[in-house]
């Protein structure tokens, strides 16, 4: 498949999608796991979802080894088809849901802290969605602000006093 100029994709969300199925299909059954595979797109988001028993390995501790997974799922559909466009997010067993809730929660008790102290607070070094997650829910609390410092892999959420 030839590339022009513009990085414009013939490619759409829908074949990603079902290259990104069948990828994390695969997947899980090399892992012997039993698990359903479905995927929702919304224009150019497309959002896989593995269920199923004994997923655990496919998340790993903290998440990495989902997240190596989502960059495999992305290599195997969009860049092999040639697509530009989309943007894939491979969930297992509602790993991310769960994930963002707990930061959440997290970051709600954290900016308490930082209220009640006066006192700015670094939390540790987290991967930019998981600092992402923070920085939403800092948001929406009054008398804190947050900003990210650091380099990666040691790029860490700094909350303070607002």
């Amino acid at each position: 498949m030839e590339h022009d100029e513009t990085n414009e994709s013939d490619v759409s969300p829908t074949e990603v999608g079902d290259a990104a199925v069948a990828f994390m299909n695969g997947l899980a059954a090399a892992f012997g796991a039993d698990a359903t595979t479905d995927v929702e797109i919304d224009g150019t988001e497309i959002d896989v979802r593995v269920s199923g028993e004994g997923l655990g390995l496919l998340v790993g501790p903290g998440g990495r080894t989902l997240t190596a997974v989502e960059d495999l799922a992305r290599v195997s559909s969009q860049r092999r088809l040639g697509d530009h466009e989309t943007r894939l997010r491979i969930d297992v067993g509602g790993y991310r849901e769960k994930r963002k809730a707990a930061l959440e929660k997290f970051a709600m008790a954290v900016a308490g802290q930082v209220i009640e102290a006066g006192a700015t607070k670094a939390l540790e070094p987290m991967s930019s969605a998981d600092r992402k997650v923070v920085h939403d829910a800092i948001t929406d609390i009054d008398g804190v602000t947050s900003r990210s410092e650091g380099d990666e892999p040691n790029r860490r959420v700094v909350i303070s006093p607002a």
